[in-house]
C-alpha cells in the first residue's frame, strides 16, 4: 500500500494531465473543433484585417441604400431647380430627360428621352438650368438629338446684354465658347452677360447663354471674347424643350435675321 502511494505521488500528476489531453483530443474530434474555432474568432476578431462574409454583405447593402438615397435626393434637387427655372419663363415647354451623349464628341450632342410623340420637332430649342443648351436637329417618335452650343459647328447670334454690342458665338470645349464681334471696338468687359441676339436665325432673342470670361481686342479679323456657358451642360440630366419659330427674330426686329 505504501509502495502504491509512492508510485501515485510520482506519476499521478502525469496521469491526470495525460487524461485531460486525451479527453480534450476526443472532444475536439467529436465537435470538429467548433468551440476552439469560436474562441479563436472571439479573441482574434479585434485584430482581423478583413471582415467576415456576413459583415461584407451587410456593409455592401448599407452602401447600396446610401447610394440610392443620395441619387434620389440629387434627382429631386435637379428637378426642383429645373421646375423653378421653368416657372420663370413665359413659354410652356416639354421637360425631357437626357438619356445619351455622343461617344465621339462627348459633350457636343445629347439624346433626349422625348420625341415627336411628345410634340418635339426639329429646330426646337433646348434650355436647362442657367440658360440655352442647344437645339433639336433630329427627331424620332421617342427620342430627340440635340446639337449643343459647345459643338464647334454650332453658330449662334449673340449680344452683350449691357452694351448691346453683337456678334456670333461658336462652341469651344465643354463649358466655353468664343464670341466674335461685328464691331472693331466693342464695349465689353469680363462679367458681362451674353444672350441670344434679335438677329439670330436659329434661336429667339433674349435667352441667357453665358458670361464673358476674357477679351482679346487685338484678335484679327475681329475682336473676340471667351464666354463661359451659364448652363452646366456637362452636369445636366433634365432639360426643357421649347417651340421655336424661325421667323421670330425677323418679326421682333423688323430686319432679316443672320444665317
Amino acid at each position: 500500500m505504501f509502495t502504491l502511494r509512492r508510485w501515485w505521488d510520482r506519476n499521478g500528476l502525469l496521469i491526470v494531465l495525460a487524461s485531460l489531453v486525451l479527453g480534450s483530443a476526443l472532444y475536439v474530434r467529436q465537435t470538429q473543433a467548433a468551440l476552439l474555432f469560436e474562441a479563436y474568432q472571439l479573441v482574434t476578431r479585434p485584430f482581423q484585417s478583413e471582415p467576415s462574409k456576413q459583415e461584407q454583405l451587410m456593409d455592401a447593402r448599407m452602401v447600396e441604400l446610401q447610394a440610392r438615397l443620395v441619387e434620389l435626393e440629387s434627382q429631386n434637387q435637379q428637378l426642383k431647380e429645373l421646375l423653378d427655372y421653368k416657372s420663370t419663363t413665359k413659354k410652356q415647354g416639354i421637360v425631357a430627360p437626357i438619356v445619351g451623349r455622343s461617344a465621339d464628341h462627348w459633350w457636343k450632342q445629347i439624346t433626349l428621352g422625348r420625341g415627336s410623340n411628345d410634340g418635339i420637332q426639329e429646330g426646337y430649342i433646348v434650355t436647362g438650368t442657367g440658360g440655352v443648351v442647344g437645339r433639336v436637329i433630329g427627331v424620332t417618335p421617342n427620342t430627340s438629338r440635340v446639337l449643343l452650343l459647345s459643338d464647334p459647328s454650332s453658330r449662334v447670334g449673340v449680344t452683350i446684354s449691357r452694351s448691346r454690342f453683337m456678334g456670333y458665338m461658336r462652341g469651344q470645349g465643354e463649358s466655353n465658347a468664343v464670341m466674335e464681334f461685328f464691331d472693331k471696338v466693342p464695349d465689353v468687359r469680363p462679367g458681362d452677360i451674353v444672350s441670344t441676339s434679335p438677329f439670330s436665325h436659329l434661336f429667339p432673342a433674349g435667352y441667357p447663354v453665358g458670361v464673358v470670361e476674357s477679351i482679346d481686342l487685338t484678335k484679327s479679323p475681329a475682336p473676340e471674347a471667351v464666354v463661359k456657358f451659364s448652363a452646366p451642360i456637362g452636369y445636366l440630366e433634365w432639360v426643357i424643350v421649347l417651340e421655336n419659330n424661325p421667323r421670330l427674330a425677323e418679326d421682333s426686329s423688323g430686319e432679316q435675321p443672320l444665317e
